[in-house]
């Protein structure tokens, strides 16, 4: 580790492989909702690498400043815990910087939050620069006020220094830490705004390619990338773990037509998504606001896809993305019975019942999204003189050549193109 980097994770904490989930039921969150929420915990603990030992949940009247539920149901959650073997005790709710203190001293092991397990596989999985940067600025951000829990051990073996207005050993490696991960938040912050104006770059000149695009958005392992891959031909990453994939990838596809479309997969939504992370990847997310058409995909085999679905519509709905532009894929068909289909369908009259596995549906998607996509089409009739005949390339490119005749003026051809290449074009 470099002198200047604090360590995040707790060092009790660095060794976890096992682990027992809590969800805290409420007024908000009742039992159903709690489970649903639990058993995707579970495979955020799974992506990470944990083996899950046992769950619990807690019931609260009203929040308890000190371990956010009952002593006395603490105390049981904790002795369940060591009982089963687990190493580390994982909240569904974000815990603070004093209930995580707290939780440890009473268990005797690493206590974490939904948060920071987010946090770790946003981590493991960033691959460009853009995203290995705003996830480190996340992590930076929640660690700042935990300093004080990684340092806690030097007081407790130590014991204060002696004198009044002495502070002790890890107070003053608090106040040190504080200092370090400042600058590193400054620094991190400094080079994500250099990255994100050469993306600006990138993405305007994008811009500037009169090629009609379309994001596809949805919840983390709705099969976003599978149907990309589906569509295109692709190789994007496809595992079975939330956040497989966190860089956005662009493919060229084919509409039926001949048109040109560029397909984006994006990171993918999920409940209680950490402020941090949310505020980090905004400028990603963003580009799905720019896009002609957003593909939302929808997992109609797993339990809680209406949560899903609203988690996905609400994410858009803040970050300006216009949900009134978005084709609805019903996704993973194959693994449901007739009467669940039915039942969706029913409930999701306008989505397309599709699978990237199997392959059905993908016919009607490429014709709904030609129907969507109509609007920025335009049918035109140009002449093209000999001296211009290189723009030939581009109309092919940007879109389809209907028919093509040539005479001593040029070559008079009919073409489906995007309006915006009709500008571009300049004749």
């Amino acid at each position: 580790m470099h002198k200047n980097d604090v360590e995040i994770n707790d060092a009790d904490s660095t060794h976890v492989t096992s682990a027992f989930l809590v969800a805290i039921q409420t007024q908000e969150c009742g039992a159903e909702e709690c489970a649903e929420l639990l058993l995707e915990l579970k495979e955020l603990c799974t992506t990470l690498g944990l083996d899950v030992v046992g769950s619990d949940i807690a019931k609260q009247r009203e929040p308890n400043p000190g371990y956010l539920i009952g002593s006395g149901k603490a105390a049981e959650i904790a002795r369940r815990a060591s009982e089963l073997g687990a190493d580390a005790i994982v909240f569904d709710d974000s815990l603070s910087p004093s209930q995580q203190r707290n939780w440890e001293k009473l268990a005797g092991m690493a206590v974490i939050d939904r948060h920071e397990v987010i946090l770790d596989i946003f981590a493991a999985h960033a691959k460009t620069k853009e995203a290995v940067l705003q996830v480190e600025l996340a992590r930076s951000n929640y660690s700042l006020p935990r300093l004080k829990r990684q340092w806690t051990h030097l007081n407790r073996q130590r014991g204060m220094a002696g004198g009044m207005g002495m502070r002790g050993e890890g107070e003053q490696q608090i106040e040190l830490d504080s200092r370090i991960v400042r600058m590193k938040i400054a620094k991190l912050k400094q080079q994500l705004e250099e990255v994100q104006k050469h993306r600006e770059v990138q993405r305007l000149q994008r811009l500037r390619r009169p090629v009609p695009t379309a994001a596809i958005v949805g919840y983390t392992n709705a099969g976003k990338s599978s149907l990309l891959n589906a569509m295109t031909g692709a190789d994007v990453l496809v595992e079975n773990k939330l956040f497989a994939t966190l860089d956005p990838t662009v493919r060229k596809y084919q509409l039926p037509g001949g048109q040109t479309l560029l397909l984006a997969d994006t990171v993918g939504f999920i409940r209680k998504l950490p402020h941090h992370l949310v505020e980090a990847f905004k400028s990603t997310l963003e580009e799905t606001v720019l896009m002609d058409i957003i593909v939302e995909v929808l997992d109609v085999s797993t339990p809680g896809m209406e949560e899903r679905h609203e988690t996905t519509m609400r994410v858009l709905g803040e970050i300006g993305a216009d949900a009134r532009r978005a084709l609805l894929v019903l996704n993973k068909v194959d693994l449901i019975d007739d009467l669940t289909r039915q039942r969706v369908q029913k409930r999701f009259p306008d989505g397309i019942p599709c699978s990237a596995k199997t392959g059905v549906g993908l016919a009607e998607l490429a014709h709904c999204l030609e129907g969507a996509m109509a609007a920025s089409w335009q049918e035109k009739k140009l002449v093209i003189p000999h001296n211009r005949l290189d723009l030939l390339a581009r109309i092919r490119e940007w879109g389809t050549i209907l028919s093509e005749e040539y005479d001593e003026r040029g070559a008079h051809i009919h073409a489906k193109l995007p309006k915006a290449a009709l500008k571009n074009l300049g004749i």
